[in-house]
Protein backbone atom coordinates (compact mmCIF):
# COMPACT_ATOMS: atom_id res chain seq x y z
CA UNK A 1 0.00 0.00 0.00
CA UNK A 2 3.01 2.44 0.69
CA UNK A 3 4.74 1.63 -2.29
CA UNK A 4 1.72 2.24 -4.66
CA UNK A 5 0.93 5.39 -2.56
CA UNK A 6 4.62 6.72 -3.26
CA UNK A 7 4.57 5.37 -6.68
CA UNK A 8 1.23 7.37 -7.73
CA UNK A 9 2.80 10.40 -5.85
CA UNK A 10 6.27 10.23 -8.18
CA UNK A 11 4.33 9.38 -10.98
CA UNK A 12 2.19 12.59 -10.38
CA UNK A 13 5.04 14.73 -9.98
CA UNK A 14 7.13 13.51 -12.01
CA UNK A 15 3.97 14.28 -14.71
CA UNK A 16 3.82 17.98 -13.67
CA UNK A 17 7.34 18.81 -14.10
CA UNK A 18 7.21 16.80 -17.82
CA UNK A 19 4.31 18.59 -18.81
CA UNK A 20 5.86 22.37 -18.27
CA UNK A 21 9.52 21.46 -19.36
CA UNK A 22 9.17 22.61 -22.95
CA UNK A 23 7.96 25.79 -21.59
CA UNK A 24 11.64 26.40 -19.55
CA UNK A 25 12.52 27.96 -22.79
CA UNK A 26 15.78 25.74 -22.25
CA UNK A 27 16.70 23.22 -24.92
CA UNK A 28 18.67 21.24 -22.59
CA UNK A 29 16.08 21.01 -20.40
CA UNK A 30 13.77 19.66 -22.63
CA UNK A 31 16.10 17.11 -24.12
CA UNK A 32 17.32 15.42 -20.81
CA UNK A 33 13.48 15.07 -19.78
CA UNK A 34 13.01 13.70 -23.68
CA UNK A 35 15.71 11.21 -22.53
CA UNK A 36 14.53 9.89 -19.98
CA UNK A 37 10.75 9.74 -21.64
CA UNK A 38 12.10 8.03 -24.13
CA UNK A 39 14.14 5.30 -22.07
CA UNK A 40 11.77 5.01 -19.28
CA UNK A 41 9.55 4.22 -22.34
CA UNK A 42 11.16 1.48 -23.86
CA UNK A 43 11.64 -0.02 -20.77
CA UNK A 44 8.00 -0.34 -20.30
CA UNK A 45 7.43 -1.91 -22.95
CA UNK A 46 10.37 -4.82 -22.81
CA UNK A 47 8.98 -5.10 -19.00
CA UNK A 48 5.78 -6.97 -20.66
CA UNK A 49 7.63 -9.58 -21.92
CA UNK A 50 10.58 -10.06 -20.14
CA UNK A 51 9.67 -8.63 -16.79
CA UNK A 52 6.02 -10.16 -16.57
CA UNK A 53 6.58 -13.14 -19.11
CA UNK A 54 10.12 -14.25 -18.26
CA UNK A 55 11.15 -13.77 -21.76
CA UNK A 56 14.57 -11.71 -21.53
CA UNK A 57 14.60 -10.30 -24.45
CA UNK A 58 17.47 -7.79 -26.76
CA UNK A 59 15.04 -7.05 -29.69
CA UNK A 60 13.35 -4.57 -28.43
CA UNK A 61 15.63 -2.40 -31.09
CA UNK A 62 13.98 -3.82 -34.01
CA UNK A 63 10.61 -2.26 -33.48
CA UNK A 64 12.18 0.99 -32.34
CA UNK A 65 13.97 0.87 -35.99
CA UNK A 66 11.03 -0.27 -37.74
CA UNK A 67 8.90 2.49 -35.76
CA UNK A 68 11.67 5.31 -37.01
CA UNK A 69 11.94 4.00 -40.42
CA UNK A 70 8.10 4.52 -41.10
CA UNK A 71 8.59 8.02 -40.42
CA UNK A 72 11.29 8.17 -42.43
CA UNK A 73 10.22 7.04 -45.71
CA UNK A 74 6.62 8.06 -44.56
CA UNK A 75 8.06 11.69 -44.41
CA UNK A 76 10.04 11.77 -47.65
CA UNK A 77 8.90 9.65 -49.82
CA UNK A 78 4.71 10.43 -49.73
CA UNK A 79 5.07 13.60 -47.69
CA UNK A 80 2.87 12.02 -45.10
CA UNK A 81 2.57 13.45 -41.36
CA UNK A 82 5.87 12.17 -39.23
CA UNK A 83 2.63 11.34 -36.28
CA UNK A 84 0.43 9.08 -39.04
CA UNK A 85 4.00 7.20 -40.18
CA UNK A 86 4.13 7.11 -36.49
CA UNK A 87 0.81 5.15 -35.98
CA UNK A 88 1.53 3.05 -39.19
CA UNK A 89 4.43 1.60 -37.91
CA UNK A 90 3.32 1.06 -34.48
CA UNK A 91 0.01 -1.15 -36.46
CA UNK A 92 2.97 -2.53 -38.53
CA UNK A 93 5.05 -3.82 -35.77
CA UNK A 94 1.95 -5.16 -33.98
CA UNK A 95 1.13 -6.87 -37.29
CA UNK A 96 5.08 -8.28 -37.94
CA UNK A 97 5.11 -9.59 -33.96
CA UNK A 98 2.50 -11.81 -34.66
CA UNK A 99 4.14 -14.39 -36.55
CA UNK A 100 7.42 -13.05 -35.10
CA UNK A 101 6.19 -14.04 -31.64
CA UNK A 102 5.03 -17.42 -32.76
CA UNK A 103 8.21 -18.50 -34.26
CA UNK A 104 10.51 -16.58 -31.76
CA UNK A 105 9.07 -17.51 -28.64
CA UNK A 106 9.56 -21.17 -29.37
CA UNK A 107 12.91 -20.47 -28.29
CA UNK A 108 13.86 -19.92 -24.37
CA UNK A 109 16.22 -18.68 -21.97
CA UNK A 110 19.44 -17.23 -23.70
CA UNK A 111 18.38 -18.99 -26.98
CA UNK A 112 15.45 -16.40 -27.09
CA UNK A 113 17.81 -13.66 -26.15
CA UNK A 114 20.22 -13.99 -28.21
CA UNK A 115 17.99 -14.74 -31.26
CA UNK A 116 16.14 -11.47 -30.60
CA UNK A 117 19.85 -9.47 -30.95
CA UNK A 118 20.53 -11.67 -34.31
CA UNK A 119 16.89 -10.08 -34.96
CA UNK A 120 17.60 -7.27 -34.87
CA UNK A 121 20.94 -7.21 -36.25
CA UNK A 122 19.99 -8.81 -39.22
CA UNK A 123 17.77 -5.73 -39.74
CA UNK A 124 20.34 -3.41 -39.22
CA UNK A 125 22.64 -5.21 -42.19
CA UNK A 126 19.36 -5.72 -44.27
CA UNK A 127 18.29 -1.73 -44.12
CA UNK A 128 22.15 -1.24 -44.75
CA UNK A 129 22.13 -2.77 -48.72
CA UNK A 130 18.70 -1.66 -49.19
CA UNK A 131 18.41 1.68 -51.30
CA UNK A 132 14.94 2.14 -50.53
CA UNK A 133 15.82 2.53 -46.83
CA UNK A 134 18.32 4.81 -48.04
CA UNK A 135 21.44 2.10 -47.36
CA UNK A 136 24.11 2.96 -45.46
CA UNK A 137 23.93 6.52 -46.13
CA UNK A 138 20.69 7.08 -44.43
CA UNK A 139 17.62 9.20 -44.71
CA UNK A 140 17.28 13.07 -43.78
CA UNK A 141 14.02 13.93 -42.90
CA UNK A 142 12.17 17.07 -43.96
CA UNK A 143 12.62 20.13 -41.85
CA UNK A 144 10.76 21.84 -40.11
CA UNK A 145 10.73 19.12 -36.82
CA UNK A 146 9.17 20.36 -33.82
CA UNK A 147 10.71 18.48 -30.66
CA UNK A 148 7.98 20.07 -28.56
CA UNK A 149 6.07 18.17 -30.80
CA UNK A 150 8.03 15.01 -30.89
CA UNK A 151 8.05 15.59 -26.70
CA UNK A 152 4.75 15.07 -26.10
CA UNK A 153 4.05 12.66 -28.36
CA UNK A 154 6.55 10.56 -26.17
CA UNK A 155 5.14 11.77 -22.85
CA UNK A 156 1.51 10.62 -24.42
CA UNK A 157 3.28 7.05 -25.31
CA UNK A 158 4.78 6.55 -22.00
CA UNK A 159 1.94 7.20 -20.19
CA UNK A 160 -0.18 4.53 -22.74
CA UNK A 161 2.81 1.75 -21.83
CA UNK A 162 2.29 2.78 -17.91
CA UNK A 163 -1.36 2.70 -18.27
CA UNK A 164 -1.03 -0.70 -20.20
CA UNK A 165 0.99 -2.04 -17.60
CA UNK A 166 -1.35 -0.96 -14.38
CA UNK A 167 -3.71 -3.07 -16.40
CA UNK A 168 -1.23 -6.41 -17.22
CA UNK A 169 -0.46 -6.03 -13.31
CA UNK A 170 -3.14 -6.44 -12.22
CA UNK A 171 -5.57 -8.67 -14.81
CA UNK A 172 -5.91 -12.49 -15.51
CA UNK A 173 -3.74 -12.03 -18.15
CA UNK A 174 -0.63 -10.69 -15.89
CA UNK A 175 -1.50 -13.69 -13.49
CA UNK A 176 -1.13 -16.04 -16.39
CA UNK A 177 2.23 -14.23 -17.80
CA UNK A 178 3.23 -14.56 -14.12
CA UNK A 179 2.64 -18.27 -14.35
CA UNK A 180 4.45 -18.49 -17.36
CA UNK A 181 7.60 -16.86 -15.83
CA UNK A 182 7.60 -19.25 -12.64
CA UNK A 183 7.24 -22.50 -14.82
CA UNK A 184 5.61 -22.47 -18.14
CA UNK A 185 5.10 -26.22 -18.48
CA UNK A 186 3.23 -26.17 -14.89
CA UNK A 187 1.58 -23.35 -16.43
CA UNK A 188 -0.03 -25.44 -18.92
CA UNK A 189 -1.14 -27.94 -17.33
CA UNK A 190 -3.44 -26.33 -15.41
CA UNK A 191 -4.69 -25.15 -18.25
CA UNK A 192 -3.21 -21.84 -19.69
CA UNK A 193 -2.69 -21.49 -23.48
CA UNK A 194 1.13 -20.78 -23.18
CA UNK A 195 1.90 -19.65 -27.05
CA UNK A 196 -1.42 -17.70 -27.21
CA UNK A 197 0.13 -15.82 -23.69
CA UNK A 198 3.37 -15.28 -24.64
CA UNK A 199 2.45 -14.32 -28.56
CA UNK A 200 0.06 -11.24 -26.71
CA UNK A 201 3.01 -10.21 -24.35
CA UNK A 202 4.98 -10.18 -27.70
CA UNK A 203 2.66 -8.06 -29.43
CA UNK A 204 2.07 -5.41 -26.80
CA UNK A 205 5.55 -4.78 -25.95
CA UNK A 206 6.51 -4.84 -29.60
CA UNK A 207 4.05 -1.42 -30.00
CA UNK A 208 5.34 0.45 -27.95
CA UNK A 209 8.98 0.75 -29.00
CA UNK A 210 7.60 1.63 -32.54
CA UNK A 211 5.74 4.54 -31.27
CA UNK A 212 8.88 5.68 -29.90
CA UNK A 213 11.18 5.16 -32.78
CA UNK A 214 8.84 6.61 -34.75
CA UNK A 215 9.00 10.13 -32.47
CA UNK A 216 12.69 9.27 -32.17
CA UNK A 217 13.26 9.62 -35.61
CA UNK A 218 11.47 12.65 -36.40
CA UNK A 219 13.07 14.24 -33.63
CA UNK A 220 16.54 13.72 -35.03
CA UNK A 221 15.67 14.29 -38.55
CA UNK A 222 17.94 12.12 -39.81
CA UNK A 223 18.15 8.07 -39.63
CA UNK A 224 21.11 5.40 -40.49
CA UNK A 225 20.92 1.62 -39.64
CA UNK A 226 23.86 2.09 -37.24
CA UNK A 227 22.01 4.58 -34.80
CA UNK A 228 18.65 3.40 -35.27
CA UNK A 229 19.82 -0.05 -34.73
CA UNK A 230 22.01 0.25 -31.52
CA UNK A 231 22.85 -2.40 -29.75
CA UNK A 232 23.88 0.95 -26.93
CA UNK A 233 19.81 1.80 -27.09
CA UNK A 234 18.94 -1.71 -26.30
CA UNK A 235 21.48 -2.33 -23.67
CA UNK A 236 20.41 0.30 -21.50
CA UNK A 237 16.79 -0.62 -21.97
CA UNK A 238 17.72 -3.57 -20.75
CA UNK A 239 19.63 -2.33 -17.80
CA UNK A 240 17.10 0.37 -16.65
CA UNK A 241 14.25 -2.56 -16.64
CA UNK A 242 16.63 -4.88 -14.77
CA UNK A 243 17.98 -2.33 -12.20
CA UNK A 244 14.39 -0.85 -11.97
CA UNK A 245 12.95 -4.18 -11.29
CA UNK A 246 11.29 -6.62 -13.55
CA UNK A 247 7.88 -7.58 -13.70
CA UNK A 248 6.98 -4.64 -11.51
CA UNK A 249 4.34 -1.75 -12.39
CA UNK A 250 6.98 1.56 -10.70
CA UNK A 251 10.07 -0.68 -11.48
CA UNK A 252 10.70 0.90 -15.40
CA UNK A 253 9.62 4.22 -13.83
CA UNK A 254 12.09 3.81 -11.24
CA UNK A 255 15.05 2.75 -13.73
CA UNK A 256 14.49 4.41 -16.63
CA UNK A 257 14.39 8.12 -15.26
CA UNK A 258 17.57 7.29 -12.56
CA UNK A 259 19.44 5.32 -15.03
CA UNK A 260 18.92 7.89 -17.85
CA UNK A 261 20.25 10.55 -16.21
CA UNK A 262 22.76 9.33 -14.89
CA UNK A 263 23.90 8.29 -18.60
CA UNK A 264 23.27 11.49 -20.04
CA UNK A 265 25.49 13.10 -16.76
CA UNK A 266 28.20 10.44 -17.14
CA UNK A 267 28.46 10.92 -21.03
CA UNK A 268 28.32 15.08 -20.81
CA UNK A 269 31.62 14.68 -18.46
CA UNK A 270 33.02 11.60 -19.38
CA UNK A 271 32.32 11.62 -23.29
CA UNK A 272 35.59 8.91 -24.15
CA UNK A 273 34.92 6.36 -21.14
CA UNK A 274 30.87 7.51 -20.35
CA UNK A 275 29.91 3.72 -21.80
CA UNK A 276 32.65 1.70 -19.49
CA UNK A 277 31.66 3.78 -16.20
CA UNK A 278 27.77 3.40 -16.82
CA UNK A 279 28.82 -0.20 -17.17
CA UNK A 280 30.80 -0.64 -14.07
CA UNK A 281 27.99 1.12 -12.54
CA UNK A 282 25.13 -1.21 -13.65
CA UNK A 283 27.58 -4.01 -12.62
CA UNK A 284 27.93 -2.36 -8.76
CA UNK A 285 24.06 -1.64 -8.55
CA UNK A 286 23.07 -5.27 -9.47
CA UNK A 287 25.15 -6.83 -7.08
CA UNK A 288 23.94 -4.64 -4.75
CA UNK A 289 20.57 -4.72 -5.40
CA UNK A 290 20.02 -8.04 -7.24
CA UNK A 291 16.30 -8.12 -7.40
CA UNK A 292 16.26 -4.31 -8.59
CA UNK A 293 15.23 -1.33 -6.74
CA UNK A 294 11.55 -1.42 -7.15
CA UNK A 295 11.24 -4.52 -4.85
CA UNK A 296 14.29 -3.87 -2.88
CA UNK A 297 12.34 -0.75 -1.24
CA UNK A 298 9.15 -2.84 -0.83
CA UNK A 299 11.02 -5.43 0.81
CA UNK A 300 12.15 -2.79 3.05
CA UNK A 301 8.97 -0.67 3.63
CA UNK A 302 7.28 -4.41 4.49
CA UNK A 303 10.09 -5.19 7.08
CA UNK A 304 9.68 -1.81 8.71
CA UNK A 305 5.98 -1.36 8.85
CA UNK A 306 5.60 -5.16 10.68
CA UNK A 307 7.97 -4.12 12.71
CA UNK A 308 5.87 -1.34 13.92
CA UNK A 309 2.60 -3.39 14.35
Amino acid sequence: MILRVLGIGALAVLLLASIFAPFSGNGYVLSLFYISLLFTGLAYGWNIISGYAGYLSFGQITFFGIGAYCVAIGTTRFHAEWWVCALIGGVLCAALAFPMGWLMLRLQGPFFALGMLGLGQSLRIATDTIPFTGGADGIYLPPGSNAVAVYYWTLIVLLFAIGLTAFIDRSAFGLRLRALREDERAAGTLGVDTTATKVKAFVLSAIIPALLGGGYAWYLTYVEPNSIYSTEIELQTVAMGILGGMGTLWGPLVGGVLMSQISESLSTKFPQTHLMLFGALIVVLLLALPRGIVPTVSDWLRRKQGAIT
